[in-house]
């Protein structure tokens, strides 16, 4: 193992500098006085109390004991922290800080600072939360300050200055300086920017960005103290001049909204969803109008809502809202959409991944599926407008990823010209070439819009192929418009049958359909791209190609040990309908142990093929088919390993005939394959061969689904 990089003395000290020094020179007509003030105290500073001051703002809490500071870039800590507290940096402890105090004492102080301040009461065997109770409800922080040491500790102060900087910087609440460490050991990728662009232009922006940022960091906490403050923090908040900083303020408003409408404390739950302007506050206003009684109120507001909506999902909730409550309606969009849906069966061994039974049950149809959800629309972005988002647009700063124009949706505005010639390239059947030049010249360029290792160009192309490119063009203005609210709830899968495609989300019994994806599907039809939901049915599927395997191996770990031999084969409808063999070279000898056991010698594969020169031979085989074993773990463990080995991923479905025939055959005393062929008259000849044991294993395989075809589904239960 690579050990890490040893820092240099003065590294937080220099990066903290080096950071002041970005946010001076790029968003220096932003700063106010408070902030020019901050930097100047810094600025004179001795080295010794700046290095303190960071290593402080660095470490977790705002309290600490001075007597446990120890770091070889400070000749003398003790001065340096007096120096912080002088310049007004750092100071004593007060009431304020009681609970972090007593929390931050170990055990056996807080019992020898309660005995010293004569509470007789106390037990050594109290947990330490008990502790912190009894000392914050029963004893005065006067007391506990004279008997726990407070005089030892000193709490940051005046670190607003210092949290805006920073915000400015990384464009969130970070309250100290790990990212730059991360970059530094190599953990954390940075882009190679040179130079770069404010994320703020506008103070006010900037300052009520940076207020609602930190309401909605705090609400991690999740206390209700936290939520009240929060309450007031929105409520009297800055003033929002821009989208960016509205849709901060929303989110605050949404989350303690919601925290109050469950508290049973409507009428502040409705100040804040006023306050937020998003879809997401007005819904919830809506509902808790509706639901307090003012039917007038709500109806107002979702006639507001369907006249003039801030997004297509905002519309298609208000809608199906006041069609259902006002208009006599009796079940909702999402309920209709789903029932409508097409039914798929798929076998029920895909339980947990219904995507690629789907995928299997529409290739046997005859037609082309890609998985594709938001990853294909994303790429398709990324591609076609690259230029745009990462050689004109410049990031505000080594760790950002995303253009801002995306967030704040500004991107439309700011490439109106150029967004408009590419979609009427794209409109007019011309937009594929520019795709494909693209990909050659910035193929592995890191970006923050898609994966350069998912991005799949015959997908692509098959979408071009096979869809109204003025459609396509639709979709992807969309996007430009509002990327961010775009971002997710794309259909799971492109489907390609006769040279059209076609899109589908999938939705397993219990699924619900969620708001983004309903959106997206409704998007998609106006757009005039076919889109389906398909709703999986699952039971025994006789059609289901079922690939039973076993193999050999050099012994019983997968990380270590490796394959000597695989027989494979294929059954569809109870019969066999291919097999598949090969012997391995595992590239170390085999123990004599093994060699008596299965009769395979060293001989016997030195000549034969590594995995890596059959793996593309075997994934053809298994195709969309299910994985059976007895004793299913093993074997597909040791497939699994030799593909992460190669780099690549080898994901099926597993059923194990092991189990499958202690669940429907009960009673036998042994389920070993053996005794198993023995009970049922199954022919093993050799066992601990491959392809043999694959062959008797796909006998127990018919017993099982002969069992699983007499079951009836639950799904037809409960019809």
């Amino acid at each position: 193992m690579a050990e890490l990089p040893v820092l240099p003395v003065y590294y937080y000290l220099d990066h903290f500098v080096e950071m002041l020094g970005f946010v001076q020179r790029t968003y220096g007509p932003i700063l106010t006085a408070e902030h020019h003030a901050f930097i100047a105290r810094f600025e004179a500073l001795s080295r010794d109390a700046r290095c303190l001051l960071i290593r402080m703002v660095n470490r977790r809490g705002a309290i600490f004991n001075r007597s446990l500071f120890n770091y070889p870039e400070i000749a003398d800590v003790q001065r340096a922290a007096s120096d912080l507290m002088a310049a007004g940096h750092a100071r004593s402890l007060g009431e304020a800080d009681y609970a972090a105090f007593v929390a931050c004492l170990p055990k056996d102080v807080l019992v020898t600072g309660a005995q010293a301040a004569g509470r007789g009461d106390v037990r050594k065997s109290w947990s330490k939360p008990k502790f912190v109770d009894y000392y914050l409800n029963q004893v005065p922080f006067s007391v506990a300050a004279q008997h726990c040491g407070a005089h030892k500790f000193i709490a940051l102060d005046g670190t607003r200055p210092i949290e805006f900087l920073l915000y400015l910087y990384f464009g969130k609440t970070e309250v100290d300086l790990k990212n730059f460490a991360l970059r530094d050991i190599g953990i954390l990728r940075t882009n190679r920017e040179t130079s770069f662009s404010a994320r703020f232009t506008d103070g006010e922006e900037a300052l009520a960005s940076f207020h609602y940022s930190q309401v909605l960091d705090r609400l991690e906490v999740g206390s209700e103290a936290i939520y009240r403050q929060a309450a007031v923090d929105v409520l009297d908040g800055p003033v929002c001049g821009t989208e960016y900083a509205a849709d901060l303020r929303s989110q605050a408003a949404h989350r303690t909204g919601l925290y109050f409408e469950k508290a049973a404390e409507s009428a502040l739950a409705l100040q804040l969803y006023r306050t937020g302007s998003s879809p997401d506050c007005n819904e919830r206003l809506v509902r808790l109008l509706y639901s307090d009684g003012d039917r007038v109120g709500a109806e107002e507001l979702l006639k507001r809502m369907i006249d003039d909506p801030a997004s297509d999902g905002e519309h298609l909730f208000a809608t199906d809202f006041y069609t259902r409550k006002f208009g006599g309606r009796r079940t909702g969009l999402y309920t209709e959409l789903l029932r409508s849906g097409r039914v798929i069966t798929v076998d029920d061994t895909h339980r947990g991944n219904p995507e690629a039974g789907v995928c299997g049950v529409l290739r046997r149809d005859g037609a082309k599926v890609y998985y594709t959800e938001n990853v294909l629309w994303h790429t398709l972005f990324g591609l076609l407008f690259w230029d745009e988002l990462f050689e004109s647009t410049q990031m505000p700063s080594g760790f950002d990823w995303v253009p801002h124009c995306l967030k704040d949706r500004s991107f439309h505005r700011l490439f109106a010209s150029t967004i408009d010639e590419k979609l009427e390239a794209i409109a007019l059947g011309n937009g594929f070439p520019s795709i494909l030049r693209t990909v050659a010249a910035r193929w592995g360029h890191p970006n923050g819009i898609f994966a350069w290792d998912h991005v799949q160009v015959e997908a692509l192309r098959a979408l071009f192929d096979g869809t109204d490119p003025g459609a396509i063009a639709r979709i992807l203005r969309a996007m430009c418009d509002d990327f961010r609210g775009m971002r997710d709830g794309f259909p799971d899968l492109m489907v390609v049958r006769d040279g059209k495609v076609s899109f589908m989300e999938i939705k397993a019994e219990g699924d619900v359909i969620r708001r983004n994806q309903l959106t997206r599907l409704r998007q998609f039809g106006a757009a005039g791209i076919l889109a389906e939901i398909g709703r999986v049915d699952y039971r025994f599927d006789i059609e289901q190609d079922y690939v039973v395997v076993d193999i050999e191996t050099t012994g019983a770990w997968s990380n270590g040990d490796r394959v000597t031999e695989i027989g494979a084969v294929k059954v569809r409808n109870h019969r066999v309908v291919d097999e598949w063999h090969s012997l391995l070279n595992p590239q170390r000898s085999i123990p004599a142990k093994i060699v008596q056991l299965t009769g395979i010698t060293n001989e016997m594969v030195r000549n034969a093929p590594l995995f890596s020169e059959v793996a593309d031979s075997f994934m053809q085989f298994m195709a969309d088919g299910i994985f059976v074993a007895h004793n299913v773990n093993f074997d597909y463990g040791f497939i699994a390993y030799e593909f992460e080995r190669l780099e690549r991923r080898f994901r099926f479905p597993k059923l194990c005939t092991c189990a499958g025939m202690r669940r429907r055959y009960p009673g036998h005393k042994s389920y070993g394959l053996e005794a198993l062929c023995e009970i049922y008259g199954i022919e093993l000849e050799n066992h601990h061969r491959a392809l043999c044991d694959a062959r008797a294993s796909a006998h127990l395989l018919n017993l099982i689904n002969q069992k699983r075809g007499e079951e009836v589904p639950p799904s037809a239960e409960a019809a």
